[in-house]
């Protein structure tokens, strides 16, 4: 009854129900780990989940998939592709816990990812940016016993987080790695909904995700900060030169003005991306945030509060660094077109000088020629003259009286006014602006 589908109809509107959070339950044990990866391969993030799915008699992922979550018997495996990593989460059921005496003492003791074969871990692509583990346990009765929790789980770090969801659950991490290269986030299940239970945790593990995904962009911030000191300085030399108007040294400065835009135009090529997913990072930071819902609990920073303090100034030295170099870049790009049109002005005057020196060589080339062509109607002159002098000469021999002396006076006016009528007609004909010329 309808029109024909676009083809990408279906794909974009499953696109709001990709990735959907998994129902989760207390107790359980889960370890988070995501990888940098490459993004001109992601064929080679999914091979090893469908090795793993394959090896424990589970469907495996359609090729070209960049979302998987099954039950693989001891485990649950989640694994998404993103533009720069891949996550893994492994979620292990409290009940099925390897200890659960040392689990209750130590929430941390029996993590999921101890089930996980370890040769298949090693051959993981990619490096790690985060590896979590996550215990959801039930609520205990009372108030929490803070200075515990941190003295036992958290190496006696101070602790970071709140009541999320509305005050449904409490989170608490360090935001620390470590002995075992982990990250730790306790939460304490009130009264979530499995569903609920399982979109906070994701939102925290995401929240450390990008938090650490916008910070990528620092380093680079920091190592570009010297080379743009160093171009703005070499740019204040190069237009201090430039004011002082010194014509003999515009093609050199023209030479280091491109030297130096290449350069600029090479790092903005490198760290564009990079700011540009900084910027995209930090604001799903705020974004998770915001979904969490907190609310503080007493003597503990929250989440908004610890992430801001440090990840703000970062992300504004990025901001700061990247204008920078935007900067630079058009005030450079204005500098080279301000003296290429200086050069172009000199050039033309240049040429204007050579137009009138090459003007002014024509006008005596033709004072020249007009004196040259006098002297050649003269010396024609003479030549014919004398030419018609022997004739009389050779005609009184044949008797007719004629005085030669007399015939060659008489001939002079004539031949002259004949021979420089002739010199014009050739100059006309051989002139450029003549009609004839011209055809």
């Amino acid at each position: 009854m309808l029109p024909k589908s676009h083809p990408k109809r279906r794909e974009l509107n499953d696109e709001v129900h990709a990735r959907p959070s998994e129902a989760m339950t207390a107790p359980r044990q889960l370890s988070y780990v995501a990888l940098l990866s490459s993004r001109q391969s992601p064929s080679k993030d999914l091979e090893p989940v469908r090795k793993i799915a394959r090896s424990f008699g589970a469907p495996a992922p359609k090729a070209g998939a960049n979302h998987y979550s099954e039950d693989l018997g001891p485990f649950h495996l989640r694994w998404e592709r993103h533009t720069e990593f891949s996550r893994y989460t492994f979620s292990l059921a409290g009940k099925a816990s390897r200890s659960s005496k040392a689990a209750s003492a130590d929430p941390f003791a029996a993590p999921a990812i101890g089930i996980v074969p370890a040769d298949w871990l090693k051959t993981l692509p990619g490096q790690v940016i985060v590896a979590a583990h996550v215990t959801i346990a039930k609520a205990p009765k009372g108030r929490l016993d803070l200075d515990r929790i941190s003295r036992t789980v958290f190496d006696g770090n101070a602790l970071v987080g709140g009541a999320i969801a509305g005050g449904s659950g409490v989170a608490l991490t360090d935001f620390h790695i470590h002995e075992d290269g982990f990250s730790r986030l306790l939460v304490y299940d009130r009264a979530m909904t499995p569903r609920q239970t399982g979109r906070m945790v994701q939102r925290v593990l995401e929240l450390e995700t990008y938090r650490i995904m916008a910070l990528l962009a620092l380093p680079v911030a920091r190592a570009l900060t010297p080379f743009l000191d160093t171009c703005k300085q070499e740019l204040a030399k190069i237009t201090a030169a430039m004011a002082k108007g010194a014509g003999s040294d515009e093609k050199e400065l023209l030479e280091r003005l491109v030297r130096l835009e290449a350069a600029i135009e090479k790092q903005h090529a490198d760290n564009h991306y990079r700011f540009g997913a900084a910027a995209a990072y930090y604001d799903l930071v705020h974004r998770r945030i915001a979904e969490l819902r907190e609310e503080r609990v007493k003597g503990v920073q929250t989440f908004r509060e610890f992430t801001e303090r440090r990840l703000a100034p970062a992300m504004n030295t990025c901001r700061s660094v990247a204008t920078l170099q935007e900067s630079l870049s058009e005030r450079v790009a204005r500098a080279t077109q301000l003296l290429s049109t200086r050069i172009d002005i000199t050039r033309q005057q240049q040429n204007q000088a050579v137009l009138e020196s090459m003007n002014r060589r024509a006008k005596l080339q033709l004072r020249l020629q007009q004196t040259v062509e006098a002297l050649s109607v003269a010396a024609v002159t003479y030549y014919v003259v004398g030419l018609l002098g022997y004739a009389a000469k050779g005609l009184k021999v044949l008797g007719l009286a004629l005085n030669s002396d007399l015939v060659m006076a008489a001939s002079i006016p004539f031949v002259a006014i004949a021979v420089a009528l002739v010199v014009r007609s050739v100059r006309k004909v051989v002139t450029p602006g003549n009609r004839w010329w011209r055809s």
